[in-house]
């Protein structure tokens, strides 16, 4: 039961409320290590974000989007960085970061819904799974605080990757007014008697407890130091799901994707500078429900694809590398004859990232994390040992 005196103290830490749009989600774990899930929804331009200039067939194809890599940063002989994550190039640089290029989860159609419903369950189809395999994963490092929620959610509900038998909470940030500590006391007593909404209000104080004066807002910055804030507290949690949207770029490509880039390296790099020496325990995986067409449409943009790019950052992973068996952008290379043929399994990078990050079994990590994962080696050797 929360007493009167432990909700007060809970209420004067922090001052969010608890309706705002799906950013962020947390679980506590039994380890120090960190691992954070960033998803790019509405697909995301694997082509123009690492950019293969060595292919011939690309600036062919992609035409006016074509992605001018003078001030891009070379991280190979064939792939250079988007100009706008220049943070991530520096991560790079500093073997902070690698890639994983021409990669897609299980699904080949072209629904947003049913792309990310496959990404976020780890099943090899639509709704063949219900619960979320980071959820499975939290049930795999097992529970950081005996009495405490598994896992909680930034958002006013808990996205599917997250959803299943382990226990969430929620905390929003919000630019409404803040409660009163009388006010918060009165509907504590009112919910007291509640059987179903007591538990619920004492899991919501205390997320907004464990949030502190965080003041956060919903910008870039605001929201990587946020999770900052969550994650290098010693109480708290040790995965995290951080939402991301606006990647479905059919029309005005360059200019969107430009800013939706900065907006990513400035969030990352949020994280980086607010965890501290936290981040040599940190893993960051950046993926998306699928990539986009190879060649440009005619309003200025990119359809639904295929295989995209991945990205792994944090001071525990072993970087400075991308990594990737190369399809080829010829037309008889792509997939359909429109996409870029996917030759790496996001399901692989999940789970070998994961179980690395985590100090887990990779193959046992796959099979419990990924429907069919008998199928599929988890890519390993990603994360400094």
């Amino acid at each position: 039961m929360l007493s009167r005196r432990r909700f007060l103290r809970v209420a004067a830490a922090g001052a969010g409320a608890m309706l705002v749009a799906p950013q962020l989600v947390f679980a506590h774990a039994a380890t120090d290590r960190r691992f954070v899930f960033v998803i790019q929804r509405g697909a995301a331009d694997g082509l123009n974000i690492v950019v293969p200039y060595a292919d011939p067939a690309y600036a062919g194809l992609r035409g006016e989007l074509a992605i001018d890599t003078a001030n891009a940063a070379r991280l190979d002989g064939t792939f250079a960085l988007h100009p706008s994550l220049a943070h991530t190039a520096q991560m790079y640089r500093s073997g902070e970061a690698l890639f994983v290029h021409a990669i897609a989860s299980p699904y080949r159609d072209r629904s947003h819904f049913d792309g990310q419903n496959v990404l976020e369950t780890g099943g090899r189809a639509p709704y063949q799974v219900k619960d979320g395999w980071l959820n499975r994963l939290v049930a795999q490092v097992g529970p950081m605080h005996g009495d405490g929620d598994g896992a909680i959610a930034l958002a006013p509900t808990v996205p599917l990757a997250l959803r299943g038998p382990a226990r969430a909470t929620s905390y929003a940030p919000s630019a409404l007014p803040a409660a009163s500590d009388d006010l918060l006391t009165r509907v504590s007593a009112l919910y007291e008697s509640d059987a179903q909404l007591h538990g619920l209000w004492t899991s919501a104080m205390n997320a907004r407890g464990l949030a502190g004066d965080a003041s956060a807002k919903q910008d870039p910055a605001s929201l990587g130091k946020l999770a900052a804030d969550f994650l290098a507290r010693p109480d708290g949690p040790r995965i995290a799901m951080i939402e991301t949207g606006g990647w479905d770029t059919h029309s005005a490509q360059n200019a969107r994707l430009a800013n939706q880039l900065k907006a990513l390296d400035t969030m990352l790099a949020a994280l980086r500078d607010g965890l501290g020496p936290v981040w040599k325990q940190t893993t960051v995986l950046v993926a998306t429900e699928f990539g986009r067409t190879a060649a440009a449409n005619g309003t200025g943009g990119t359809d639904h694809g295929q295989g995209s790019v991945a990205m792994l950052a944090g001071g525990a992973v072993a970087g400075a590398r991308v990594i990737a068996d190369w399809p080829g952008l010829r037309s008889a290379d792509l997939y359909e004859g429109r996409d870029l043929k996917p030759t790496a399994s996001l399901d692989a990078l999940i789970a070998g990232a994961a179980a690395e990050s985590l100090g887990l079994d990779p193959q046992r990590t796959a099979a419990a994390l990924f429907a069919g994962a008998g199928t599929t080696r988890p890519i390993t050797g990603l994360i400094r040992t």
